[in-house]
């Protein structure tokens, strides 16, 4: 949802230049100073886009416990308030926050998100600096409440600037080296303390109350959200991490730099490089997070055995790397050709490739040698890895030619955690884990682009890596309109799963109540189905609109209370009688009322209020009748007592209406839809809600704790493998739905696939038939690896 907001309010560059040009020309002492080229539509690295994305769903969360906690505050504060204008302020303060939460929320993230977008050109309106640079003549000018707002925001920012200045600096230097050609300021940071301030300020401006409450406000986020920052920009700098940004830094760069990284040490016995690939390895970009390409050859020859050194045929003909590289482009060539499920393992097409006329057989050098071996043991890992459907794999293993000649080409492809074709590979990898193979017929967006990805590298690529830099671009635009439409598909099943908690709890509270009050009293039929149909209705739509703790639901069970005591008057004294000739006219205009409040049909309104009449006149008669004596007797008898506590509960039917919080005028039109809004959720919803029988599932006590731990780790994203019907499916967690305890899992396409609650959860992945996929970095994962088996073989 974030990331579809961020991307709907990016501006296209011909319509800002125009409207640029339009200003220069009505203003002619505007003098354009900036030669940078303007940053498109689309054009943002992917890991910036990431960090705009995961940002927007940091800052979403801080704000809503901001609002959350605002109101509490207010509330404290004017209740210690000195005066009443004080109080009056702090009341405005709490009366707009509440109106204008939502409206607030998305003009900071817009403000946020447009500073990702105008990247290089995007100004804060409200930098640290905005009150040095007015000019002393015009000071006068000012309006005296702006003059006021400037000033508590430009001290919210000196302020988050003292407080993170490290993060937000190390989040600036990473930033920069993304884009090392485009010129930002500090302030231009789209996450620095200026623009977060100014989408404050930005948000601010809309509220309707005069400036002694606006003041108020600020000086709320300034004592409630600068705490919460924290976490947004430790969360900003690990995402840029995990895209390999820097990895290494430990500190901020002195003047705004990117840090430089260390030239790495050869281990004894190391193969010394030339020094072309010495000056390129040590002015790689960005630190190494693995060791160094001289590094993983120590290893592989610290502990040399047959499988870790061994694997390419000895010889006399010694192949050199140019030669190499042109047998491995004939041999890319005629990959072009062949496209099925089966995938050559590297070592084996190298075989091909080293055979001599005659018979004989070249061997490599040392160097070319163990990138071969390197890179052969990489996607060994990635064609065995269980995370990836085979289709999948195969499509991604013939790219192992072209990636053996980047990595002879440059050594720092192993250890360079930005390279464009580790990224690619990445990137490739994760899009694929929840991929399933679609019927005989059906279109596959997702399958066509990684193979159209890899048929362009084995057409295009000859040493020209920044093909993989432009496929990474493109291939990243595409998940990203991906990314957006599924989200926003998980968005509307998020909100309907929702909206199914918040209704079953106040459908609970309304039966609740209502058993509450009849247990042990007699209750007409008719009365009886009043309180089942349309009261209930009307309990459920005070709790879906105002809550559980607000006014109206405490009145509506006073309501309920004395409805219920007008038809059966217990205990029975000599003021019944009159107490109930003043009470039931009010008990039937609150009905009446209520009923009109949820816009119930008039005619059933009016058959309602006739059936409670006529209970009413049966209670007369009774009081009537019956002497007041004998009344009084008959609770005392505990047999009798006892029916008269069951049988309310027997006639109470429990209903399940699907009732609107916020169209209430639906509900007298919708009587039939409970029914069929079940079978269509039903037909809608092939997943079981629990694939354990109930009977049959084990209780929390047999669940083992590290099962149930695992449950509570799983988090919303990760994807997970289950059997269901001998088969395998892939989905992930959309949402945990914490009124109801429920896990619902989709699958890629964003449609429901199944929901568990924690137990049967903890069960589920206790029996092995829900089962965690890594959807870790797959090059990451495998180089990972490989550095454990070679060390662990060195131990050997």
């Amino acid at each position: 949802m974030i990331g579809r907001i961020m991307s709907l309010i990016e501006i296209p560059s011909d319509i800002a230049d125009q409207h640029r040009s339009i200003s220069m020309a009505h203003d002619n002492k505007v003098v354009h100073l900036s030669g940078q080229k303007p940053v498109g539509r689309f054009s943002l690295p992917p890991a910036l886009i990431r960090l705009r994305d995961a940002s927007g769903q940091s800052l979403k969360s801080v704000l809503g416990s901001f609002f959350e906690q605002a109101d509490d505050s207010l509330f404290a504060l004017a209740d210690r308030a000195g005066s009443n204008q004080d109080q009056t302020a702090y009341f405005d303060a709490m009366r707009e926050l509440r109106l204008r939460r939502k409206s607030m929320a998305v003009s900071m993230l817009q403000y946020v998100s447009q500073a990702f977008n105008d990247f290089g050109r995007f100004k804060p309106s409200h930098s640290g600096s905005a009150l040095e640079e007015v000019d002393q003549d015009s000071l006068s000018l000012l309006d005296h409440s702006e003059l006021e707002q400037q000033v508590a925001i430009d001290n919210l920012v000196t302020k988050l600037r003292n407080r993170y200045q490290e993060p937000v600096r190390m989040l600036a230097a990473r930033v920069r080296h993304l884009m090392p050609e485009i010129q930002m300021s500090d302030d231009q940071m789209p996450l620095s303390p200026e623009v977060i301030c100014g989408g404050i300020a930005e948000a601010c401006s809309d509220l309707d109350i005069d400036i002694r409450a606006k003041l108020v406000v600020l000086k709320l986020f300034e004592r409630l959200l600068v705490d919460k920052l924290a976490a947004l920009y430790d969360q900003a700098n690990k995402t840029l991490v995990a895209e390999g940004v820097l990895p290494d830094m430990r500190r901020a760069p002195v003047g705004g730099s990117s840090p430089q990284p260390k030239r790495p040490v050869p281990q004894a016995g190391a193969p010394a490089l030339s020094p072309g690939q010495a000056g390129a390895e040590h002015g790689a970009s960005g630190a190494a997070s693995f060791p160094t390409f001289s590094e993983l050859s120590a290893l592989l020859h610290q502990g040399e055995t047959s499988s870790a050194a061994g694997g390419l045929p000895a010889g006399g003909v010694t192949l050199d790397t140019g030669g190499l590289m042109a047998r491995l482009s004939d041999l890319q060539g005629s990959l072009t050709q062949v496209s099925g499920a089966e995938v050559v393992p590297l070592r084996q097409q190298i075989v091909s490739v080293l055979q001599e006329p005659g018979g004989k057989k070249a061997t490599l050098g040392q160097v070319d040698g163990d990138v071969v071996n390197l890179v052969s043991m990489l996607f060994d890992f990635i064609l065995e890895d269980r995370q990836l459907h085979p289709v999948m794999k195969a499509l991604i293993g013939r790219l192992q030619i072209p990636v053996l000649k980047v990595a002879l080409s440059d050594r720092n492809f192993f250890n360079r955690g930005g390279h464009p074709v580790r990224k690619l590979l990445n990137e490739l990898a994760l899009s694929a884990i929840g991929w399933s193979e679609k019927r005989q017929g059906m279109r596959d967006p997702l399958r066509e682009k990684i193979e159209e990805v890899v048929d362009r590298v084995l057409n295009e690529f000859t040493d020209n890596v920044e093909l993989f830099e432009e496929l990474l671009k493109d291939f990243g635009h595409f998940m990203d309109l991906d990314r957006r439409r599924r989200e926003l598909v998980e968005q509307r099943l998020r909100d309907a799963e929702e909206g199914r908690a918040r209704q079953e709890r106040a459908s609970q509270a309304a039966i609740n109540l209502i058993q509450e009050e009849t247990a042990g009293r007699e209750i007409p039929a008719a009365v009886m189905q009043i309180l089942s149909e349309p009261w209930t209705r009307y309990l459920q739509w005070v709790v879906l609109r105002q809550g559980e703790e607000s006014e109206q639901w405490q009145s509506a069970c006073a309501v309920t209370e004395r409805l219920i005591w007008s038809v059966d008057p217990r205990p029975v004294s000599d003021e019944t009688r009159s107490e109930l000739l003043r009470a039931i006219p009010e008990v039937v205009e609150d009905l009446r009322s209520a009923l009109q409040e949820i816009s119930w049909d008039p005619f059933s309104t009016d058959a309602a209020i006739r059936d409670l009449e006529l209970a009413h006149v049966d209670v007369f008669q009774k009081l009537v009748t019956a002497p007041v004596s004998d009344v009084e007797k008959a609770p005392e008898d505990p047999a009798l007592a006892e029916e008269e506590l069951d049988q309310p509960e027997q006639m109470l039917a429990p209903p399940e209406p699907q009732v609107d919080a916020g169209a209430p005028e639906e509900i007298a039109q919708s009587e039939t839809e409970p029914v069929v809004a079940e079978s269509v959720q039903s037909d809608a919803q092939p997943a079981t809600e629990a694939p354990v029988a109930a009977e049959e599932a084990p209780s929390a006590s047999v669940v083992a704790a590290e099962w149930l731990a695992r449950a509570d780790q799983l988090r919303v994203g990760s994807w997970i493998e289950m059997v269901r019907d001998d088969t395998r499916v892939r989905c992930k967690l959309a949402a945990f739905i914490k009124a109801t305890g429920k896990y619902i899992f989709v699958n890629r396409s964003g449609a429901k696939v199944a929901e568990y609650h924690r137990d049967d959860l903890a069960v589920a992945l206790q029996d092995g038939v829900i089962t965690l996929l890594d959807d870790g970095l797959i090059f990451d994962r495998a180089l990972e690896s490989i550095i454990d088996n070679l060390r662990h073989s060195r131990k050997d």
